[in-house]
């Protein structure tokens, strides 16, 4: 009999084309009920690149495999993990560049590739890009992952004196990625060899890059103001807010929004974090929900935002 596991989680994922003309992101996600194990996969395919849509899918669809094909081992598969996220990884890469080799129009296609992998409280990841994996807790918002851009490089010449920060913003190449799978080498990757530990109440976003067209300080106010929420209320949430900045130039945006939940919780502070239910308003009804008004982009700065959270009239 399987032993009962202490850790549960609430997952959905979400995808927005934004405002391309195409879809290249693509992610899945694995979370079953009572398996204590949970993984989702994303990728982000190369914009402005032949097939980019194709190789996001074939991104996902390899990693995914390769996770639910070991997923009836969670023991074991932990015990790998590292072999096994980056062995998927390379088997990916390979069929990108199966693909390109057999498919003249596909040449430059490819994807960045994002893989958390839940064990429990036990949090592990593989990350080839620039797509964000943040974590939530206690109020703040803070990414996990390397990004794997040049835009990171241009950010550290500043602090080193060696550019302006107007230079850097305004690099034309700010965007382009230093590690991807394209079929070629894979030039650095970020693979979680040690767990991070994950507490009650946590909530962790796998993303692609469309997400940060909202600013940090959007999206953490998003999850203090919908923290006791489903994860698919969060998604809705967050994917309201890009709606609202109505940018021209958004990008595809996906991601997937995962709470955890301690089951072994003491009852005596689960009781405490319940508030009791009160008769609803006779004479004017209210309705829990965020306001979130800006004036700009990620790519233009948000000059002003403002964020109106709790009961509203």
């Amino acid at each position: 009999m399987r032993a009962e596991v202490q850790f549960a989680y609430d997952a959905s994922t979400a995808i927005s084309r934004g405002r391309r003309e195409r879809q290249e992101d693509a992610v899945a996600s694995d979370f079953l009920a009572g398996t204590g194990l949970g993984f989702a996969v994303l990728a982000d395919g190369m914009g402005g690149h032949a097939a980019g849509d194709v190789a996001s899918k074939i991104v996902v669809t390899e990693v995914f495999s390769e996770l639910k094909f070991r997923a009836d081992a969670p023991e074991d598969l932990e015990g790998q993990i590292t072999q096994a996220l980056s062995a998927a990884a390379f088997a990916a890469n390979e069929c990108v560049a199966h693909y390109a080799s057999q498919n003249a129009s596909a040449g430059g296609m490819g994807a960045t590739l994002l893989a958390p992998v839940l064990f429990e409280d036990r949090l592990y990841w593989i990350s080839i890009g620039d797509s964000p994996l943040y974590l939530f807790r206690d109020g703040r918002l803070r990414r996990l992952n390397d990004e794997h851009s040049l835009a990171v490089q241009l950010d550290a010449r500043v602090a080193q004196g060696v550019l302006s920060r107007d230079e850097a913003q305004n690099h034309p190449d700010r965007a382009c990625l230093t590690s991807v799978l394209s079929g070629h080498e894979i030039a650095r990757i970020d693979c979680r060899s040690k767990p991070l530990h994950l507490r009650d109440s946590d909530i962790v976003i796998a993303a692609s890059d469309g997400l940060q067209y909202l600013e940090d300080t959007v999206i953490t106010a998003v999850l203090t103001a919908k923290k006791d929420h489903s994860s698919t209320e969060i998604g809705a949430s967050l994917m309201g807010c890009i709606d609202k900045l109505n940018d021209p130039e958004q990008d595809n945006v996906s991601f997937c929004v995962i709470k955890v939940s301690d089951r072994m919780k003491p009852a005596a502070q689960q009781a405490k974090s319940i508030k009791p239910l009160s008769p609803p308003p006779v004479s004017k009804p209210k309705s829990n929900t965020i306001t979130i008004m800006a004036s700009a982009s990620r790519s233009k700065g948000i000059t002003s935002f403002h964020i109106v959270n709790g009961d509203t009239a």
